[in-house]
């Protein structure tokens, strides 16, 4: 290092040092280096004509042609003269200078100056750089925290345009920008860090975009025959006897034909991975000796996570992922991603310094008004500034990214509501949505919201514009609170069973703008729904405070596993009811998996951060006969899905005759056969039927040809004891055929029970009853 002259310091009447002319209270950087050190690092206050005059002396620099500002990130093609080689381009407009930073297996770094700059993008093409390559940047300007500048070329980031990461995130104190263990700790965010982070972090990976998608055939499934089953790649796969060791916990091994035979026979459309971009770990859970499991944690929006391939990680991955892709749409199913494009795995301003905050942190981040602060609408310390048009085209790039050249079919928005932020409240004409519905590919997939955030007035279930469809928490609730019996009256349920028409009833939007579900990967299983009323996390390590308390549980008699008989079969049964209602609703359902052969992770309602036997499925639970009957039955229940029509509308019910001759095509009956009245609504009730008729379903199919279906009455009976039922009579139905009955253990074969109009039912205590109505 050379030597250095630094800058004279004051002191505020704390004994803080100030640089001269800031005012009282607002610690400055304490050191402020002028000069070029050895290396080439480039320190606060230096102009970007000495910066740039800087880089170009950098030792070992290549040649470093020109190059083309588009597209961002490292794209491998043939050059000026027919040279092949890589173009370099990062946007960086608050930069002084860039260096893309070229390194070798040993970790030798080579240095090379981008010194084009056009429309803040600095560029350059490389000959013979080629697919394989590992690299990053090192980005200079000014280190001033007090107005948002934090640049650190001492730091290597991560281009985050990179489509391939090879290397693991560990958080060691070198790849902080500031001083993390300052003895200050309020003003630590403002001191910086000269130390290299190039040797503790992952490096971008120059890939070759090469494979042939003309045998690609996507499912492209309509919204209202989609079920959704929402997976975790590495622990779907982790145990699962018939994947190979090798392949177990990878794409390879969700595209093993083992994997892929239990969704095809389970009768889901479409997989829901969970986060799949390269993310970091946390360091509070690197602390504890955890990992980020669910991986909710993004770094990398282009490049799929290096620890699921079983391939390699030098650009392996990418190929890996796309046979993955295909290997699911040849068997008929969609791949939709959970994406997460509101905050990074950067954290808040004492959060590592790995990509986007290095680059241009006021550029990419939502600031405060005290600009050395981030706004935080997402609880994760930072939030994406999607009003910024670098950030907006980083996210909607990715999203075509994965679309047109990784396969996938469409993505559900974490915390989407921050998306929607226009400056500071949720604005469904924010820009984010207004791109989304003009672009030309990202129009045409499925689009899923989650539709809140943390901040003020982050909660917009039913506010999302036609498109989009959303997570419905009030389905999940209302159907929870009916189980266990909690239910003030059956409003609100009824509105969830028949499509949530008082929320998405509105600019043209369908039923199947409802996503139901009962469980997600964030809260209880379904059977731990049915074992445990409390959370049980103290495996996370953060003494059971984390996690939702709001779990709307029931465990039927004891808390946690039992031995007891009776209180094991009235837990299956209540799966059983839980899983038939989902199923039978108007909507898109949801299932997690493992839900449908009986998983638990032991009463831990937040295993985001348990990579191993708790959030792994245990697939020898098929082994026992009383979840392979789970499972049975919810291939049986979307069997019933898939070939009747009407228990997948495509419009809402308007409880009126769609024809002269016909009945309304929804009606409601209480326990003594008569339909409902407006007062049956407001009060308590265990017990509901619900008549759908297949005679009235609007709409023509393909051929213009009017659809129609046989007619069902469903019964719900959520009390402790058997009830008396009267089955509505002509013109409903002059009889009916028992096709389900959850009360059952046994689903192998329908009960085939055929009963009169009026006659008077027995449903059983805490079970759910199909009957179709008879020729």
């Amino acid at each position: 290092m050379s030597s250095a002259a630094e800058q004279e310091a004051v002191q505020d009447p704390a004994g803080r040092a100030v640089e001269p002319g800031r005012p009282p209270g607002r610690a400055a950087p304490v050191t402020v280096r002028t000069e070029i050190t050895e290396s080439g690092g480039i320190t606060a206050g230096t102009g970007i004509a000495a910066a740039t005059e800087a880089v170009r002396a950098a030792p070992r620099a290549p040649v470093v042609w020109p190059g083309a500002p588009m597209p961002l990130g490292a794209r491998f093609r043939v050059g000026p003269d027919g040279v092949a080689g890589t173009n370099f381009a990062l946007w960086a407009g608050g930069a002084e200078a860039v260096e893309v930073c070229l390194f070798e297996a040993d970790g030798a770094e080579t240095r090379c100056p981008l010194t084009e700059l056009t429309h803040e993008i600095w560029h350059g093409f490389l000959p013979g750089v080629r697919p394989g390559q590992r690299y990053g940047y090192r980005v200079h300007g000014r280190w001033d925290p007090w107005t948002g500048a934090r640049w650190n070329a001492a730091k290597l980031l991560l281009d985050p345009y990179a489509r391939a990461v090879d290397g693991t995130f560990t958080l060691p104190p070198e790849v902080y920008g500031h001083m993390r263990d300052w003895p200050d700790q309020h003003v630590a965010d403002t001191v910086r860090d000269e130390r290299d982070s190039a040797p503790y972090v992952p490096k971008g990976v120059v890939v070759h975009d090469d494979d042939d998608w003309a045998e690609d055939r996507r499912p492209k499934t309509p919204w209202a025959d989609s079920v959704i089953y929402e997976l975790h790649v590495r622990g779907f796969t982790k145990l699962h006897p018939d994947i190979p060791p090798e392949l177990r916990g990878t794409y390879a091994g969700l595209a093993h034909p083992a994997a892929i035979d239990h969704l095809t026979r389970l009768g889901v459309t479409a997989v829901e991975l969970l986060p799949v971009h390269q993310f970091a770990h946390e360091d509070h859970l690197l602390r504890r000796g955890l990992h980020n499991y669910w991986g909710y944690n993004s770094i990398g929006y282009f490049a799929p996570h290096a620890d699921y391939s079983a391939s390699g990680t030098a650009g392996q991955q990418v190929g890996e992922f796309k046979r993955m892709v295909h290997a699911l749409h040849s068997a008929g199913i969609e791949v939709i991603l959970d994406v997460v494009y509101n905050h990074t795995a950067e954290a808040g301003e004492l959060g590592p310094m790995l990509s986007l905050r290095g680059i241009d942190n006021r550029g990419y981040y939502r600031l405060q008004h005290d600009p050395r602060r981030y706004a935080d609408y997402t609880g994760c310390g930072n939030t994406l500034h999607v009003v910024q048009p670098q950030v907006l085209r980083l996210i909607t790039d990715s999203l075509r990214y994965w679309v047109t050249e990784m396969g996938v079919d469409g993505f559900r928005f974490d915390l989407a509501a921050a998306l929607a932020r226009s400056m500071h409240d949720v604005d469904m004409l924010s820009p984010f949505l207004a791109v989304i519905a003009q672009d030309p590919v990202l129009r045409r997939v499925k689009l899923i919201a989650e539709p809140w955030d943390v901040g003020n007035g982050g909660y917009q279930v039913g506010a999302f514009p036609p498109l989009w469809t959303e997570w419905n928490d009030r389905y999940r609730d209302a159907v929870r609170d009916f189980w266990r019996g909690a239910l003030p009256d059956v409003r609100d349920l009824g509105y969830r069973l028949t499509g949530s028409s008082d929320l998405y009833a509105w600019g043209g939007r369908r039923p199947y703008a409802s996503v139901n579900f009962v469980t997600a990967h964030d809260g209880f299983t379904l059977r731990d729904l049915v074992s445990y009323e409390h959370k049980h996390n103290e495996a996370n390590g953060e003494g059971n405070r984390d996690g939702t308390n709001d779990n709307r549980a029931w465990n039927c008699g004891a808390e946690g596993e039992s031995d007891d008989p009776e209180i094991n079969a009235l837990r299956r049964r209540q799966l059983r009811n839980l899983l038939t209602t989902l199923l039978l609703s108007t909507g898109v359902p949801m299932l997690v998996a493992g839900d449908e052969m009986g998983r638990t992770q032991g009463g831990n309602n937040n295993a985001y951060c348990q990579d191993n036997e708790i959030g792994w499925l245990d697939w020898s639970l098929l082994e026992q006969p009383e979840w392979r009957e789970l499972t049975a039955l919810t291939a049986r229940v979307l069997r019933l899905r898939q070939t009747h029509p009407v228990l997948r509308r495509r419009a809402f019910f308007s409880g009126r005759a769609q024809a002269p001759d016909g009945l309304r095509d929804l009606a409601w009956f209480a326990r003594d056969g008569r339909e409902m009245t407006e007062g049956d609504w407001y009060a308590p009730a265990a017990t509901l039927g619900l008549y759908l008729s297949g005679r009235d379903i609007p709409g023509r199919d393909a051929r213009g040809e009017p659809v129609t279906d046989d007619s069902f009455l469903a019964v719900l009976h959520a009390g402790a004891e058997p009830v008396a039922f009267e089955l509505p009579g002509a013109p409903w139905a002059e009889r009916y055929e028992l096709v389900l009955d959850t009360s059952r253990e046994d689903q192998a074969e329908p009960p085939g029970t055929v009963l009169d109009g009026g006659t008077e039912l027995t449903v059983p205590a805490r079970s759910v009853l199909l009957l179709r109505v008879a020729a």
